[in-house]
This record gives structure tokens, sequence and C-alpha cells, in this order.
């Protein structure tokens, strides 16, 4: 499975921790974030993240900034992509499962490295109950 990440200053920490994780589980991972707490743009790391998605060049993307909002906002601008804000597992399970999300955003203020990686571990984990679901899923595109 291909996942692409991109994080912003808040969060290299959280993407390192989490692209070891990733690593060891057999997933290739594409790299977009910054390395350092210097302040950076979060929508120079998450439009590629979301541009890979869309065109099927990843299965799953991962976003990390401050609170998840900017992000999250910037990647959800590019069709094709379902992300979701999710700061504990519990939601990341429900996003994936009813909302077929295809993006994760991680809020790197609000929760610890380790929460982090149990919510991609979820999310990455959880299939898409399709069903009553799926004819939501379809209307969040706009056409």
């Amino acid at each position: 499975m291909k996942i692409s990440i991109g994080n912003d200053h808040a969060g290299p920490e959280y993407k390192k921790a989490i692209v070891a994780m990733l690593k060891a589980k057999g997933y290739q991972v594409k790299n977009y974030g910054t390395d350092t707490d210097a302040s950076v743009d979060y929508p120079d790391f998450g439009h590629p993240v979301a541009s890979d998605v869309a065109e099927g060049k990843a299965d799953y993307g991962i976003v990390i900034c401050g609170s998840g909002n900017g992000i999250a906002m910037t990647v959800n601008k590019h069709p094709k992509v379902r992300a979701g804000l999710c700061w504990m597992k519990e939601i990341a399970y429900l996003t994936r499962l009813h909302n077929d999300a295809n993006i994760l955003c991680l809020p790197a203020r609000y929760t610890s490295v380790q929460q982090a990686m149990e919510i991609v571990e979820t999310f990455l984990t959880t299939e898409f109950e399709g069903g009553r679901h799926q004819n939501r899923v379809d209307k969040i595109s706009c056409k």
C-alpha cells in the first residue's frame, strides 16, 4: 500500500514516528513534509499529498499541522479527496467506516505522538462499510 504524508512545522516528530511505523509494516511512503520546526506554510505540504491521492498515486494520505484544520481545508479542495480531521482513534474509525475518508488529518498540538500512531493504525485498518453510507459519500463531491 502507498501512503503520502505531509506536515508543517508542528509535525516533524509525529511524521518521523508515523513513517517509521508505516515502513516497519511494509507500506511505501512518499514524504512531502518538513523535517524541522522552522515556520512553513501547511498548504505547500498538503497539496502534494492530496494530488497523489486524487490521481491514484497513493492509496491514502496523512497530513499534519498544529490544529489539523488548515491542512484539512487545504486537502479537501482537491477532487476525489475526502479528508477527515481525527483527534482520537474512534473518530478515525468512523471517518473510514462511514465516510470512506482517504486522507487522515492529524492535529499535532492536540494529540500525543502515541495517540497519533494509534489513530493512523485505526484509519488504515478500517474498511468502508458501504451500504447506506455509499449514497452519502456519493453526494459529497460537487458536480
